[in-house]
């Protein structure tokens, strides 16, 4: 924590001293890191954060800069008056574009942003208003309490002022409860849903908020050159800022200054330098800096900023987040009451069934085994009855309510939580962040908030109920080490921690055992047993027989998709039927 915040401080220190320290060429290439840092801080959410590839920030870029060029041009208009509508018309145009080009994805999530980037592109080419591809010039510079910022080294302070803010408000973000679910996103989004998530709005938020940060660029863009044209905003100009997300760290707030940095630079400096080795003009810097980017992705795939750290010294480790009050807890239904039930449900995926004709009930405050052999369909009852899937016929009632159309969403908020058979963590993530993803629908601070850092009473509780949760399961001591460093047995053991977070009424557990040691297995039963008498009603899927036969109360058993018996363990395990089916048979 220190090591980031001395950092933090020479930067800052860095920035504000810059414009005295050196020559004028020098500001003016801040000046232009900073604008492209804005932009690329956006693609580092949207794209490095979220896994929302966009080559099309450039016509955020364009859309803003032209909406304050024109309004100030041909209308009179003040550049805080167009920097209103600007940031107004880019936002309209995000939520449009982005709740259309959101509902595809890979590929063609890529292409779409192309699309409508070289649309844009040719729309400012072809308006007479906007001075076609001559553009606008003539733009006012910005006045601030008197002052006219019309040179470089007075655009300097309110460029570097607007991306400082940028930074540290996303970085805010990031550190929060949005921040956790956005981190989830990328390649966790069903794990997300499942905890009360809404993906779907989450994602068009990081897309609005990239498509805003652009159009602060674009605005600052157009009243410090004091001239707009459609050139600055073509395709070549969203894979350059693509570039610097990349190269500075796509996942690393800092890393847009670094990338930004890097690539503008180091163009000019090639620029320079290449038409003297070759004693003849040309665009050489194209083909040397696609060998360097090249090699440099080739050594640093993460980008430099998690290079850069692993130079510097170890920090101090980090503290167990401080006590704060207990979350408000759900009432826990009363023992014996009728809690989950399955009527005739049916699923099939194209020619296979893997659900047929499936019924169990099960109560308030029991564990209720369900097991069978692979592919019985046991993974398949869990996703439907968390509402990952749904049925193709049959009921499902939680409580007495019907859930089998529910979202996973719904589901959640109803007080189902589950783990998942393959680990389903964020791996680059802390475990305490992980687990307090669990705690997402028992908090209520948004993502403008988590910028302004506003809901940090709530974040110490959330967090304080995750630490909470990591010491009942005996991980008290991994709090702060990224989830993928644990061994397997564990990280399981971090789901239930997750699960446990969002104050289930039902835990649904899959195959929570696989890769436990003895004693573990043994710690596991006794968290389990001790949870199911403080009423939480659990629902396990498990392979482990000796584990299993000893802690359940009773049994449901699978095979090809239907019920094959149900009963107390020690009726399933002398059931010849169960015995010739899942065991192979006997002598």
């Amino acid at each position: 924590m220190m090591r980031r915040h001395g950092a933090l401080a020479l930067f800052l220190v860095f920035v504000a001293a810059a414009p005295l320290l050196l020559p004028a060429f020098y500001v003016t290439l801040f000046n232009y890191i900073g604008l492209a840092a804005l932009v690329a801080l956006g693609l580092v959410l949207l794209t490095g954060v979220a896994g929302i590839v966009s080559f099309g920030q450039q016509a955020f870029v364009g859309l803003s800069a032209y909406t304050t060029a024109a309004l100030a041009v041909h209308a009179g208009a003040s550049p805080w008056v167009g920097l209103v509508a600007a940031l107004a018309l880019t936002a309209a145009a995000a939520l449009a574009l982005g709740s259309i080009t959101l509902r595809l994805s890979g590929h063609y999530l890529a292409i779409g942003t192309i699309a409508w980037s070289v649309a844009l592109y040719y729309v400012f080419g072809h308006l007479e208003v906007l001075g076609q591809y001559n553009g606008l010039d003539n733009v006012p510079a910005v006045s601030l309490a008197g002052w006219k910022l019309d040179t470089g080294s007075e655009s300097y302070y309110l460029i570097w002022l607007v991306a400082v803010a940028a930074l540290l408000a996303a970085r805010n973000l990031l550190d929060s409860r949005v921040g956790r679910a956005i981190r989830a996103l990328r390649f966790r989004s069903v794990m997300a849903e499942s905890f009360g998530v809404d993906t779907a709005a989450l994602k068009l938020l990081v897309f609005l908020y990239a498509g805003l940060l652009a159009g602060l660029s674009g605005w600052l863009y157009a009243h410090y050159l004091r001239f707009v044209s459609p050139h600055a905003f073509g395709v070549n100009a969203g894979i350059d800022y693509l570039f610097m997300a990349v190269i500075g760290g796509a996942s690393q707030v800092w890393g847009a200054v670094i990338g930004a940095s890097i690539l503008t630079v180091l163009r000019e400096w090639l620029k320079d330098l290449l038409p003297a080795v070759f004693q003849k003009s040309g665009n050489y810097e194209i083909v040397v800096f696609g060998v360097l980017m090249t090699l440099l992705l080739h050594r640093t795939r993460d980008g430099l900023v998690p290079a850069f750290a692993r130079l510097l010294p170890a920090g101090a480790r980090r503290a167990r987040p401080p006590e704060a009050p207990a979350l408000p807890r759900r009432a826990q239904p009363a023992r014996g009451t009728p809690l989950l039930e399955l009527r005739g449900v049916h699923k099939r995926f194209g020619g296979l069934i893997a659900v047929n004709d499936m019924s169990l009930a099960m109560r308030s405050g029991e564990i209720l085994g369900l097991i069978g052999p692979n592919g019985a369909g046991k993974s398949t009852v869990f996703n439907l009855v968390t509402g990952v899937l749904r049925t193709d016929a049959g009921e499902i009632r939680f409580l007495d309510e019907r859930i089998e159309r529910s979202t996973q969403r719904d589901i959640a908020r109803r007080g189902v939580a589950r783990t998942f058979q393959h680990v389903n963590l964020v791996s680059n993530m802390p475990v305490i962040d992980n687990v307090a993803i669990g705690t997402h629908l028992r908090g209520g601070k948004g993502s403008v908030a988590a910028m302004l850092r506003t809901d940090r009473d709530e974040e110490r509780r959330l967090l304080a109920e995750a630490a909470r949760q990591l010491e009942r399961v005996g991980l008290g001591e991994h709090l702060h080490e990224p989830a993928g460093s644990l061994p397997l047995g564990q990280q399981r053991i971090v789901e239930i921690a997750r699960a446990l977070c969002a104050d289930p009424v039902l835990l649904l557990v899959d195959e929570p055992a696989a890769g436990l040691r003895y004693g573990e297995k043994q710690a596991l039963a006794a968290l389990l047993r001790k949870l199911r008498d403080e009423g939480m009603s659990i629902l396990l899927v498990e392979h482990d027989m000796e584990f299993v036969m000893g802690l359940v109360d009773r049994l449901v058993v699978m095979d090809f998709g239907q019920k094959l018996a149900e009963g107390l363990p020690a009726e399933i395990q002398a059931d010849p039927v169960v015995l010739e089916a899942y065991l192979g048979g006997i002598e």
